[in-house]
């Protein structure tokens, strides 16, 4: 249920056997096989479902409740110029309203927004719409995208988030022709996720994204990173409890393997799916479905794994499209970190605080005055012209 654009996302796959419920977010065109069949649940069960809507909604005073013909006439009539995203759900458009008194306002004018309209058939739709009213109705955080308001009038279900105007960060690392991201906003986008992560997993609540793959993470206008699409998002396990027991939902290549396996799911599956994501950075490689590292089959851990561990050969990985241009020592460490999160064996996985603060102390390394010069000298050189004597 992410707000992003872009063309399908080839990552966006379920696990044989597993129900595994693979989602599409909004810039995709094309839906992943999903086992839920919305046809087996009874539609008083669903009403039941939507009608605790009204008590979610309540505690929460920073949602706006907008009516179905304010966010109607916010999007052009939902006509097909406003169009930005499509999956499995529904479809995203491009809206305006008024930042003053959040009413619709007449496009082109006002602040932009992102309207997520839910198809009416959709059950699976229905259930995350709630959980994402659940969550980014009550939590703020930099790192997380903003949910504005949502409108459930009879039986119109939408949400109205803040807007992204660089997309998703699928987009920025495999979309042909887009420039490719510098090897410090690489690091800085792989902090901002790490930060939204360890701020979801220090709640009270302990909650567990679930979700986390390059579509689902937003860049906003100063290339900073926001979570979106909670609709997966779960309570963690509480009190004495290890994990929490739920189906497989997600998607393939991003999913801890204890997770695809048992359904056994708690902060460290975050952790597992971060690694997968740091990976994707460092290496402008996808998760899944890269011909460079196997075809349709290969993934991108097993792939990476022989190279990250050994210093002499991790640069094997690197995004041949940085030039070079990255600090090896900070490589080696980011790749070491991706490791570690990567491991089967979740109690052995960092968690995201530690993440956070390893990331944290590498930006700072690399900003100090003596980093930046030795960057600045080593671009140079690479750039020099050979002489032809």
């Amino acid at each position: 249920m992410g707000i992003c654009l872009g063309s399908p996302s080839k990552s966006d796959r379920s696990v044989p056997g597993q129900g595994f419920g693979a989602k599409v977010a909004p810039g995709n065109s094309k839906q992943s096989s999903n086992l839920s069949n919305p046809k087996t649940h009874s539609g008083p069960f669903c009403d039941a479902l939507l009608g605790s809507l009204n008590d979610d909604v309540s505690v929460s005073s920073n949602l706006k409740s907008f009516t179905f013909n304010e966010l109607r006439n916010a999007t052009k009539n939902f006509c097909p110029d406003s169009l930005i995203g499509e999956g499995g759900f529904g479809y995203v458009f491009k809206g305006w309203i008024n930042e003053a008194t959040l009413t619709s306002s007449k496009p082109g004018t006002g602040t932009v927004v992102a309207v997520k309209k839910l198809k009416a058939q959709s059950f699976q739709g229905h259930r995350e719409w709630l959980t994402e009213v659940k969550y980014l109705g009550q939590l703020r955080h930099e790192n997380l995208v903003k949910l504005i308001g949502y409108c459930s009038e009879s039986k119109n279900r939408l949400l109205v988030y803040e807007f992204m105007p660089k997309g998703s960060l699928e987009n920025h690392l495999f979309k042909k022709g887009v420039q490719p991201m510098a090897w410090a906003t690489r690091m800085q986008i792989a902090i901002d996720i790490a930060r939204g992560l360890s701020f979801l997993h220090s709640l009270d609540a302990n909650i567990i994204y679930r979700d986390l793959k390059a579509s689902n993470i937003l860049i906003d206008s100063k290339f900073h990173a926001k979570l979106s699409d909670f609709g997966l998002a779960r309570k963690g396990p509480s009190g004495d409890g290890t994990h929490v027991s739920t189906r497989v939902v997600g998607t393939m290549g991003y999913a801890a393997p204890e997770y695809v396996a048992s359904g056994h799911l708690t902060s460290k599956s975050d952790v597992y799916s971060f690694g997968v994501v740091l990976l994707e950075l460092l290496s402008g490689r996808r998760a899944l479905g890269d011909e460079t590292i196997g075809g349709t089959e290969g993934t991108l851990v097993d792939w990476a794994k022989q190279f990250l561990g050994d210093n002499r050969q991790f640069s094997r990985i690197m995004d041949t499209r940085l030039r070079g241009e990255y600090s090896k020592r900070g490589a080696q460490v980011a790749c070491s970190l991706a490791l570690r999160c990567l491991y089967n064996e979740p109690r052995n996985r960092p968690s995201m605080d530690e993440v956070l603060a390893e990331l944290e102390q590498l930006q700072a390394i690399q900003n100090s005055p003596q980093a930046k010069l030795e960057h600045r000298v080593k671009t140079l050189s690479s750039h020099k012209p050979h002489s032809l004597a």
